[in-house]
């Protein structure tokens, strides 16, 4: 099994993260560290270690949505202190990471886990996961401007384009929109309305392949399961 999806499989991280911990010097195999991602390993025979801990393939699944609230940071620690998921989930004893983020300032939807192979299928561009976000722009965006999000606008990064995109309401500050996206590049949707000219005033992500943020409230979270999480795996290329 290739190193990093052993790391995976464990739920210490996704496989992406589990390159990173390679790359830099925290994993040993058999005692030895090593820096190669190409690296396979026997799961029954060799031992790997991850910062010095010894990990094993975790038999015990865990999915969870959690309503993010504004002012959280998506990460397990902050170095400066500040409200992060840790806070919410500190507690439990089975090691669990996010999959994906949601800036500071954003809210809804955020999927946590254990399953490093889930967490890829989850994020990675091929698999195309579709996320759905409320957003309150200030102003009221033209026809014109919808229609070249439609398209396809180019970012520094590269085109952005939503697969959905319609008027919610009205509210003073401005109006909300209903996006719709296949992926998740950094801050997409705060920098994609700001090239085009319009500041976000609130954003919420309701949805993520599939699944619907629904009425669960800021701060909550809950387990994904039954036919739900079929779907969910489904809809993700995945075998439960």
């Amino acid at each position: 099994m290739r190193i990093n999806r052993f790391i995976a499989t464990a739920g210490v991280s996704s496989r992406r993260k589990a390159d990173e911990l390679i790359l830099a010097g925290r994993v040993q195999v058999n005692n030895v560290t090593i820096k190669s991602v190409g690296i396979d390993i026997d799961p029954e025979n060799d031992v790997v270690k991850v910062d010095g801990e010894k990990i094993n393939v975790k038999k015990s699944k865990t999915y969870l949505m959690f309503h993010k609230p504004f002012g959280v940071i998506s990460s397990m620690s902050d170095p400066q202190g500040r409200s992060n998921l840790n806070d919410y989930f500190g507690g439990k004893k089975d090691r669990i990471f996010h999959v994906g983020r949601l800036d500071k300032e954003s809210e809804g939807l955020l999927l946590l886990t254990n399953d490093g192979d889930f967490a890829h299928h989850a994020t990675h561009p091929s698999f195309g996961a579709k996320k759905r976000y409320l957003v309150l722009v200030e102003g009221e965006p033209s026809n014109e401007i919808f229609s070249k999000i439609r398209s396809g606008v180019k970012l520094e990064d590269g085109m952005v384009k939503a697969d959905s995109i319609k008027r919610i309401g009205k509210e003073r500050q401005g109006e909300w929109i209903e996006i719709e996206l296949h992926e998740g590049r950094n801050q997409i949707i705060r920098r994609l309305f700001k090239h085009l000219g319009f500041k976000v005033l609130r954003l919420v992500r309701i949805n993520f392949a599939g699944l619907e943020l629904g009425d669960l409230k800021p701060g909550r979270f809950r387990a994904i399961q039954g036919a739900e999480l079929t779907k969910l795996f489904h809809v993700l290329q995945l075998k439960q």
